[in-house]
């Protein structure tokens, strides 16, 4: 139960820590469906690392 509470923490920060980048000046014009994209595959990404990080932390310290 807590593993599903870790995740949705995470990926609120990540998305908040995210906000932060400009990805759109990487991008070429009218590419902004591909960016957000990216932005959300980055976001799941970094999110799913780093809640794997924090369980097998929390799993450990056991």
């Amino acid at each position: 139960m807590y593993n599903f509470l870790i995740y949705l923490i995470v990926l609120a920060l990540t998305i908040w820590a995210m906000e932060s980048v400009n990805l759109n000046s990487i991008f070429k014009k009218n590419r902004m469906y591909q960016a957000r994209v990216l932005y959300i595959l980055i976001v799941l990404g970094i999110a799913y690392l780093a809640s794997s990080f924090i369980i097998n932390f929390l799993t450990s310290l056991k």
